[in-house]
């Protein structure tokens, strides 16, 4: 999970609030403490964190409840919306054409972040084009192209040339059909004046909507400066934080960027090419807070079903009709795989975040693993009815499997008991009412299923 460390204490100080029978200035002020040293432990801007947390005391003590919200869920709310506060500033990543230079340091992973960028707007129906216009970095043009080929769209670039204003100019020709044009520039160790120059150079020839500086969270508070260099160089109007999974300096990037007044667009959470999000501060502090975000959950379990919908609401309707099968368990466990690790699609769910030290992901996700390997192993008939699987068949599933009959006899216990939590969860009205609206399923559908079953 992003910024894993920093959520936890948020979380801990939050439940102070939560757990409370009765909400006082003491409570209050104890709680302040333990939100500064959450904060101040993720590396945030010491200057920041007395400003912010200043304006969240001052605000549950004064501040009434309004009609119908108790005191707790207020003060709650309060730190909610201050900490999105914090971080919110302005509209994130646009969703429309446009030209896009990306600008950053060695090693902050600004052409990896590109070729995730360019995923992002491919998978919202953008045709994208790519200018490789780092010519001094070894391989950056191969880089640049493989990302390319992975994500499905054109790179541009002109290997052992080095003048990369011309380079851009010729992109953009090419390019001229392309709803967004993506331009991955040269690095530095440092702000060298000859680095400055030629990103000046690209942005007169390029005149790109967006210019968006790449920044390695793990540079902490040192992140505030550069963004300033690169600023006062070429104009930044948006910031990509890299490697936000678990990192403990990321508070420090974060809120020296909000220093800064930059908006933040994007963050990297991780090295595959999906794990890569718009930032919506709302979102993220939701997560933080363990509040979670239902809406990106959704989103990413429609990709996992992508060219699948019609499977999708069939296993939807085995669901609430019953009929659920272990091929429609087989096809959830697929798309859960494509959504990215079970610990990022559980700190989407509200209320989960609480139990993440009850739970070993790594085992469940090689428990996961494990039962795809042995519903491989199934016939048809047996993934369609498996109460028929008896010992023969066990140890015939486990010897092609690679596993053991302890492991059939788990899965096969497993499935049950989902099947039976369903059931009982159909069996409740009100639920299976909403259920079903969610899922787009009618009650003349319903019956039409139940009496094909018969």
């Amino acid at each position: 999970m992003v910024l894993e460390g920093l959520g936890k204490s948020l979380r801990n100080a939050l439940g102070r609030i939560t757990g409370a029978t009765s909400i006082d200035e003491q409570l209050i002020k104890d709680v302040v403490k333990d939100l500064q040293r959450a904060l101040l432990q993720a590396d945030v801007n010491v200057q920041l964190v007395l400003a912010l947390t200043k304006k969240i005391e001052q605000r549950a003590l004064e501040e009434k409840a309004p009609s119908g919200k108790s005191p707790k869920d207020h003060v709650a709310r309060i730190i909610y919306e201050e900490l999105v506060n914090l971080l919110d500033n302005g509209e994130g990543l646009k969703m429309q054409p446009q030209t896009i230079m990306m600008v950053g340091l060695y090693g902050q992973g600004k052409t990896t972040t590109t070729g995730k960028l360019a995923n992002l707007f491919k998978k919202k129906g953008f045709s994208v084009g790519l200018i490789a216009a780092d010519v001094y970095r070894p391989a950056a043009y191969d880089q640049l192209k493989q990302l390319g080929d992975k994500v499905g769209v054109d790179v541009y670039g002109e290997p052992g040339q080095t003048d990369a204003p011309g380079i851009v100019k010729r992109g953009m020709a090419q390019f001229k059909d392309k709803k967004v044009v993506i331009i991955d520039t040269s690095g530095r160790h440092a702000l060298e004046d000859d680095l400055i120059q030629e990103i000046k150079d690209i942005a007169t020839v390029a005149k790109p909507d967006e210019r968006f500086l790449v920044l390695d969270s793990q540079v902490g508070q040192q992140a505030g400066p550069q963004a300033e260099a690169f600023h006062n160089a070429v104009g930044v109007t948006g910031v990509v934080l890299t490697k936000m999974d678990g990192t403990a300096k990321g508070g420090g990037a974060i809120s020296a960027v909000a220093k800064t007044h930059a908006r933040i667009v994007c963050l990297g959470v991780g090295e595959h090419i999906r794990d890569f999000e718009a930032f919506d501060a709302n979102k993220f502090i939701s997560r933080l807070l363990g509040m979670g975000d239902l809406s990106s959950l959704m989103e990413m379990a429609k990709e996992g079903y992508e060219g699948k919908e019609k499977e999708m609401e069939e296993t939807a309707s085995k669901m609430v009709s019953g009929k659920f099968t272990l091929k429609d368990m087989y096809s959830q466990m697929e798309a859960m795989n494509k959504m990215g690790p079970l610990k990022k699609i559980m700190s989407m769910i509200p209320g989960m975040a609480k139990m993440e030290d009850q739970i070993n992901f790594e085992e469940s996700q090689k428990k996961l693993a494990k039962f795809k390997c042995i519903m491989d192993s199934m016939t048809d008939e047996e993934q369609e009815d498996p109460s028929i699987i008896k010992a023969s068949r066990v140890n015939r599933i486990a010897m092609g499997s690679g596993t053991t009959a302890h492991d059939v006899k788990d899965l096969i216990k497993q499935f049950n008991q989902s099947k039976k939590a369903v059931k009982g969860m159909m069996g409740n009205r009100k639920m299976r009412k909403q259920l079903m609206k969610q899922m787009g399923i009618s009650e003349a559908d319903l019956n039409n299923m139940q009496d094909d079953d018969e």
